[in-house]
């Protein structure tokens, strides 16, 4: 599994929006019957000067706090909270103002545009809703990061019970672990979810928006409405490769546990497939993989622990391949600042992320390095977000993102794409006489497909329930029954026990305990194909697509380099055009990389029941 990790900006979007420095905040300004366009331009520069002065303190107690939870750093991060999200509201609604004044620029209408929809969670204007949206906020994090599951009875962390819902192969273990996390975790938070989205919806709406859902859609250079169905668009391309895959990895599952615990026909049972989520299913590979062509004959991790790799090695292979490309290395406050293990003498947020504390130089991560392939993989996607960060840290406030917050995910993900074989033999991790022949590349696409083709709907549907609670179609009467509801329509998948409404299981993930969008995931997932495919081709591979490594090649660094400087700074399909020479996401790129294994897919699904 890869655990995909948020930038540093994106964790602002919550905890440190844009915001005043001042402890005491003044006033909108009055209101004025028609404002100029030179006074939005005075309002735009004195925002983000104000935005960049709070960020880099509120940044720092975000990172005090995750990585040392006490009651005091969460005492201090819902206070800056409330301060981020009380002044985030108070420059939306500025903005808005300043978004009716006559001959404003296009540059000037999407700064303003993005100030309006720059918060996650907006609070109304109402004495009080910001303390008690942060201080709710604050609490469903820390119930996270403090969150317990069982095994065999005894507490296990959620950084434990990842890895052993990833090894173990005991159906009753998968089931403890997974109901255990899920009744600890998710059910306690509901109550205050049903709150947290009443007074995000009040705020969204003083805002102009139908609801924190269509607040969250307007962020990508284009109406929330067409967005939705670019979304929807997107699924129906790559659907078929999942449905196949879905209908070959549950005949597997059967053939290894037996009717009464999967049947052969109808959805899969959530906990048996390697993830706590079932978002990935890569780390049953051992249970599905096919007879001879299965057998890779390497394990990175196995690779990893045979040539002495500790938690330092192996971030400093990730930095090697950006430098590779022809980036300048990591600073070495890299080295002194970020986490990189577990203590054992305090609770941290183990969920991996990037970060630049200071939006220029101060760039860190944040993970609890354990030595396998997993988290092999997540090191070279969180750097990719830092090296995204730095190329754009001298544009304006307000650009200092990616160019859509998919591409920040996307960046890591398709350099993670080129850990191939040759790669490995590259940088001598792995023997080359070891390097799996031609005939092997089925097993090499099904290992991967498990891993990113698998998690497609769960990238989607994250988003699509969090999207019906915002707007009603989901009441909070049937919180529980719309996530199952969702979770078998996309995933075919289902709880290995009956839930009811007085269980939250969506809340059991990070993303919805700390009111993180996901769509951005989702896209990643197909932008990181269009990256890697344009990279290759500007290499000039020739091979099979999936056989591709771009590593060494300084000319793809640079067309990379100019889409990353780019940031946010123009709409998205613009970055897109500048690296790829298309405006258009498409699932194309994936369905190409995947197209022999989804051949081999449908002559091993002959005569099965096809979906659920």
């Amino acid at each position: 599994m890869i655990r995909t990790g948020i930038s540093m900006l994106a964790l602002a979007a919550f905890l440190a929006a844009p915001a005043f420095s001042q402890t005491t905040f003044p006033a909108a300004p009055a209101a004025q019957a028609t404002p100029t366009a030179a006074e939005a331009q005075a309002f735009l520069d004195r925002a983000q000067k104000e935005v960049t002065e709070f960020n880099l303190i509120a940044q720092r107690v975000a990172w005090v706090n995750a990585t040392f939870i006490t009651d005091d750093t969460d005492a201090l991060a819902a206070e800056y909270g409330a301060r981020g999200t009380e002044m985030s509201v108070r420059y939306a609604a500025e903005a808005a103002r300043y978004q009716k004044a006559p001959g404003l620029s296009d540059e000037q209408k999407r700064q303003l545009t993005m100030l309006r929809s720059a918060i996650t969670l907006p609070a109304p204007a109402t004495p009080g809703a910001a303390q008690t949206l942060s201080d709710i906020s604050t609490r469903l994090g820390s119930l996270y990061a403090k969150g317990k599951g069982t095994l065999n009875g005894k507490p296990i962390n959620g950084s434990d019970i990842e890895a052993a819902m990833g090894t173990s192969r005991n159906p009753a273990e998968l089931k403890e672990m997974w109901l255990s996390w899920h009744d600890q975790v998710g059910a306690p938070m509901r109550g205050d979810y049903v709150k947290m989205t009443a007074i995000a919806n009040q705020g969204a709406r003083d805002l102009g928006f139908a609801d924190t859902g269509a607040l969250w859609r307007s962020s990508y250079d284009m109406p929330p409405e067409e967005f939705a169905r670019l979304t929807d668009r997107l699924w129906d391309e790559v659907k078929p490769l999942y449905v196949a895959l879905h209908t070959y990895v549950r005949r597997k599952l059967n053939e290894k546990y037996g009717d009464a615990v999967q049947a052969k026909t109808g959805p899969i049972r959530a906990d048996l497939l390697g993830n706590m989520w079932a978002q990935e299913w890569g780390n049953i590979y051992d249970v599905v993989a096919p007879p001879g062509a299965g057998d890779l004959g390497f394990e990175i991790g196995d690779l990893l622990t045979a040539k002495s790799y500790d938690w330092k090695k192996m971030v400093q292979t990730g930095e090697g391949f950006y430098s590779s490309l022809g980036f300048a290395p990591l600073p070495e406050t890299f080295w002194q600042r970020s986490l990189f293990l577990k203590p054992a003498d305090r609770e941290v947020l183990c969920h991996a992320s990037a970060w630049n504390i200071d939006e220029k130089d101060d760039l860190r991560i944040k993970m609890c390095i354990k030595v396998n392939s997993d988290d092999f993989v997540t090191i070279h996607h969180e750097l990719g977000h830092n090296y995204y960060q730095r190329a754009y840290k001298d544009l304006p406030q307000l650009y200092r993102n990616g160019a859509n917050d998919g591409f920040h995910e996307a960046i890591g993900d398709f350099v993670a794409l080129s850990i191939t074989p040759d790669y490995l033999v590259q940088i001598g991790l792995l023997d080359r006489a070891k390097v799996p022949s031609a005939d092997k590349d089925t097993g090499l696409l099904l290992r991967q497909a498990m891993d990113k083709v698998a998690f497609l709907p769960f990238g989607l549907l994250v988003d699509k329930y969090r999207w019906s609670v915002f707007s009603g179609a989901i009441p909070a009467s049937g919180y529980q029954a719309g996530w199952d509801k969702l979770r078998l329509q996309y995933q075919g998948i289902v709880p290995p026990a009956q839930r009811d409404e007085t269980r939250f299981d969506p809340a059991a993930k990070y993303h919805v305990a700390g009111s993180v969008p996901y769509t951005r995931y989702f896209l990643a997932r197909l932008l990181q194909f269009q990256f890697y495919k344009a990279a290759c081709d500007q290499s000039g591979w020739k091979g099979p697509l999936h056989r591709c490594s771009f590593y060494g090649n300084k000319q793809v660094g640079a067309r990379l380099n100019k889409m990353l400087e780019m940031g946010a700074s123009r709409p998205w399909p613009d970055a897109l055009e500048a690296f790829t020479g298309t405006r258009e996401i498409s699932g194309k790129p994936m369905m190409e990389y995947f197209a022999p294994l989804k051949k081999w897919l449908d002559q091993q699904n002959k005569g099965q029941p096809q979906g659920w």
